[in-house]
């Protein structure tokens, strides 16, 4: 399974650099604790999960850690090809997809960003509803008060942009993060360890404390089918039927959005002290992580609030899930604060997480030359500073989003995007690059799992996504398309048509883009299939 033959990349600390660029000061376990926040993405959508899909929402969540397990061999094989590249799987998925359209690379690592750096504005956001809730009640006017800004019901009833409390306090929340990811990766990486075990210890408590204290109720998984809606709107129990399938898949949909997401810790392979080594290794532990908190933590919701519990509409939008959590162990009133602050912390852990992986996605990204050069700018710590900024300008303007449960669906759209042309790009790799060194080499079944589990989550995205809005997958489309006019100015007019070196150091000199390919027609029958995959799903979907 492994490959000696890689070069061994030097370590270079940030005190001998000769000029401001990423330095390989980490390793698995620096990464590992920035990939440990992705457990907490489950206090994002659990509520929403469970008020859409019903007393399966557990079983959704199950399936769907052990479909991101899978994948996550592909990532950690070509990840490990480059030694040189920071930013994650999209950047090394861009490489085998460059030859035969250059324009699935910028849409790769644009969709990769996008799905990610909502996280900042979510997180922050909840954690910000968490921290007010904790000092006022629901109909005080700090938390009443709103200045709207736009309406945005072409794209969804009731939606617009706003300011209120909640913006103010999430954004100087960001700040804080910030603050701290400006002074470096390995600093950053230090914090995160301490937030990810102070964080992810209620998640285990929540996970197993209703199986010893008696809250635990297997009658509230019954009947065992998705959630349904009569004539008035009122949930019903549903069937096993289009219908319901329908739902079970918009279910499965958004939940990949977090179960997927431990991928994150191949984003710092340029950081990595020996990345042929310790890019798996934090990979599967990760993996292996979220395996546990993902099944049991959605069980025990399900288990100790039952159906009546989940339609609470703070459980939808994900502002009373903290407060719920706490009624899940029997928290009295001083415990349950405490729970809480331990809860924005883990918000907090998968804000810094993001953070670091979507900032580093779009610092690769100009290095390779699919966005704009100025991205590619390092502070003296090393840190991708421009990234950084960018990943803040625009989270203030989702911040101003009133509804984070269709924010995240538009993004989960451009998630799965990148995850299909990802998974596709291992085997792709092998055809094209069968000589490269593979520190790490997936089993070839596993492989192939994952090039199928490509498929099956595009048959979620056309099924699933307009549970979440009438207009999310064409949103996520536009945005997933609005990368093209950027790559083009970048391509063709700034560097005159021509890739930068560093696109393809990895590969000895070797200009890949010239090379003569090797696939033929296959990489265009699998986006033909992939297309009529989506319009398979979109035509069996029943909202």
């Amino acid at each position: 399974m492994t490959d000696t033959t890689l070069p061994q990349v030097p370590a270079r600390s940030a005190e001998g650099a000769t000029s401001h660029s990423l330095v390989r000061t980490l390793n698995w376990t620096h990464a590992f604790w920035f990939a440990a926040g992705t457990p907490a993405l489950v206090l994002f959508s659990v509520g929403a999960i469970a008020a859409t899909v019903g007393n399966i929402s557990p079983l959704v969540w199950t399936i769907s850690i052990i479909f991101g397990f899978l994948q996550a061999f592909t990532y950690a094989e070509i990840s490990s090809m480059y030694p040189h590249k920071s930013g994650g799987a999209s950047v090394y998925g861009a490489l085998a997809w460059v030859r035969y359209g250059k324009m699935l690379g910028p849409i790769s690592v644009w969709s990769n960003w996008f799905s990610w750096t909502p996280v900042l504005a979510i997180g922050t956001g909840l954690g910000a509803g968490y921290i007010l809730n904790l000092f006022f009640p629901a109909d005080h006017p700090v938390q009443t008060w709103q200045i709207t800004l736009l309406s945005l019901d072409f794209l969804k009833s009731g939606l617009t942009l706003r300011i209120n409390s909640v913006f103010v306090l999430g954004w100087i929340l960001v700040l804080i993060v910030f603050a701290v990811q400006h002074r470096g990766v390995l600093k950053a990486a230090n914090l995160q360890k301490l937030l990810a075990i102070t964080a992810l210890a209620p998640l285990i408590i929540i996970g197993l404390s209703p199986f010893f204290t008696g809250g635990f109720s297997w009658a509230n998984f019954e009947p065992f089918v998705p959630l349904a809606r009569d004539a008035a709107g009122n949930p019903i129990a549903g069937e096993w039927n289009m219908a319901g399938w329908t739902v079970f898949a918009g279910g499965l949909f958004i939940a990949g959005w977090s179960t997927y997401a431990f991928e994150t810790a191949v984003c710092y392979t340029r950081e990595f002290r020996n990345p042929g080594r310790d890019t798996p290794l934090s990979l599967i532990a990760a993996g292996i992580l979220c395996l546990v908190v993902f099944s049991l933590v959605p069980f025990a919701f399900q288990g100790a609030l039952g159906l009546s519990g989940m339609l609470d509409p703070g459980i939808y939008s994900g502002m009373g899930v903290a407060d719920a959590m706490a009624g899940i162990i029997g928290a009295g009133p001083v415990i349950t604060k405490i729970l809480i602050v331990m809860l924005i912390l883990a918000l907090l852990l998968t804000v810094s997480m993001s953070m670091a992986g979507s900032a580093r996605t779009l610092y690769q990204g100009s290095v390779d030359g699919w966005l704009p050069r100025y991205l590619g700018r390092v502070n003296s710590h090393g840190a991708p500073v421009a990234a950084m900024w960018t990943d803040l300008g625009f989270n203030m303007l989702l911040l101003m989003m009133s509804d984070y449960v269709f924010l995240l669906a538009i993004a989960n759209v451009n998630y799965m995007i990148f995850n299909f042309l990802n998974l596709q790009s291992g085997w792709l790799h092998r055809i094209d690059r069968p000589e490269m060194a593979r520190p790490y080499r997936a089993p070839t079944i596993i492989l192939a799992i994952g090039a199928v589990l490509g498929f099956v989550n595009l048959l979620l995205l056309g099924m699933g996504a307009n549970i979440w809005g009438p207009g999310t997958l064409a949103a996520g489309f536009a945005v997933a398309v609005m990368i093209i006019p950027v790559f083009a100015f970048r391509h063709y007019i700034v560097d005159g048509g021509k890739f930068p070196h560093q696109t393809f150091e990895d590969f000895a000199g070797v200009d890949q883009s010239e090379v003569k390919t090797r696939a033929g027609l296959l990489p265009y029958l699998t986006l033909a299939v992939g297309a009529g995959v989506i319009a398979i799903g979109y035509s069996l979907a029943q909202y």
